[in-house]
């Protein structure tokens, strides 16, 4: 959570000796600023000189992307079905964030099962309390151009289709602890990336860099990616993360980073996010992210997923990361550590009580 203090930046930044760049005033939250190409209200004038912007350096003279970034966007990955634009108007945009933000600030019914929840406007963690990049683009999706994700091949379905097999073979969510989700369980969530996706709160990442190397620290369950820029090669296909692993260049001002070697259970998936419905990407996939400083508190984020074993063909999105508050405090999961072992108990009570019952009525 955003509210404990972080011994594991502190850790990660003197174990690397690694200090950023940025003043004081760069980690100063500009406010929800308007991405490109399209300017709404509150939005910066891209530059009163007519220049075009010139990152900062750092001391190896490489473009600075060091800072506290948000992600949080109201655009959506697909296109919607009812939508055939690229872009909203600033008038149509402002009404469909307004739109999402209801939502999130919906109130459920007390004493109903769907009150038993967090009440995230409560704890600061609804998106609408949290540093937005505008985006008046109907879809992140850009490649296609109808802003959807291509069809899937057979061989996604099939894979699909096996991992279900697996999966009731080994009984349900709550008869084996691998059967729970990967978030439940404390090992990975939405936002870590590669590609770096909107996890829905908690979208903040702090960017380090050290001279042939950056970190990107996520603030969802503080995964810190590393990423070397020295042209070392990929790994031997057969050494395979959660993350995959990660090698990055320069390519004049943009940072271009490209991952494989992913072990294929932390899927992409079409529905959004990781692990949702719809096709998911395989331990194939290769995703190219290009990081790109536009302003003083805006990172442009493109990426890539190649995926030959689940897409007929590449797709390409943008975000925009834009600059908050730091800095990152720890996200510590205990709640789900206690929450998976009572899960399991009340399940297993409840596989008791259900054989008491049937024996009962058997005599």
């Amino acid at each position: 959570m955003r509210f404990r203090i972080s011994a594991g930046v502190l850790a990660i930044a003197v174990a690397m000796v690694w200090l950023t760049t940025n003043t004081a005033a760069d980690q100063q939250a500009g406010g929800a600023s308007t991405a490109k190409p399209a300017a709404t209200a509150g939005a910066k004038p891209a530059a009163s000189t007519g220049k075009p912007y010139k990152a900062p350096r750092t001391p190896d003279g490489q473009p600075d992307l060091g800072g506290f970034w948000s992600n949080a966007t109201y655009t959506p990955l697909e296109r919607a079905q009812n939508v055939n634009k690229e872009y909203y108007t600033p008038e149509e945009f402002k009404k469909v964030m307004q739109d999402a933000r209801n939502r999130d600030e919906e109130q459920t019914t007390p004493g109903t099962t769907a009150d038993v929840h967090y009440d995230f406007t409560q704890f600061g963690l609804d998106k609408s309390q949290h540093t937005i990049a505008h985006n008046l683009r109907t879809s992140q999706i850009i490649d296609p151009p109808d802003g959807r994700l291509p069809p899937q091949v057979p061989e996604a379905a099939k894979r699909a289709q096996a991992q279900a097999a697996e999966r009731k073979q080994q009984g349900g969510q709550y008869d084996k602890v691998q059967n729970m989700p990967t978030g439940s369980r404390c090992i990975i969530m939405g936002g870590a990336g590669p590609p770096l996706r909107d996890a829905g709160y908690n979208s903040t990442y702090h960017v380090v860099q050290g001279q042939g190397n950056v970190m990107i620290l996520t603030e969802m369950i503080h995964d810190a990616r590393i990423i070397p820029l020295d042209n070392r090669p990929a790994p031997p296909a057969g050494l395979k993360q959660w993350v995959g692993m990660s090698r990055g260049h320069w390519e004049g001002d943009t940072l271009v980073v490209e991952t494989t070697n992913f072990n294929g259970r932390n899927a992409i998936a079409a529905g959004g996010g990781r692990g949702g419905g719809g096709a998911t990407s395989s331990e194939h996939v290769k995703i190219t992210e290009r990081f790109t400083r536009v302003s003083e508190d805006q990172i442009e984020y493109k990426f890539t997923v190649d995926d030959p074993h689940t897409w007929t063909k590449p797709w390409t999105a943008i975000n925009y990361l834009q600059k908050t508050n730091g800095p990152i405090f720890e996200f510590a999961c205990h709640e789900t550590n206690y929450g998976i072992a009572n899960i399991l108990a009340g399940a297993r009570e409840d596989d008791k009580k259900a054989a008491e019952q049937k024996k009962g009525s058997s005599n």
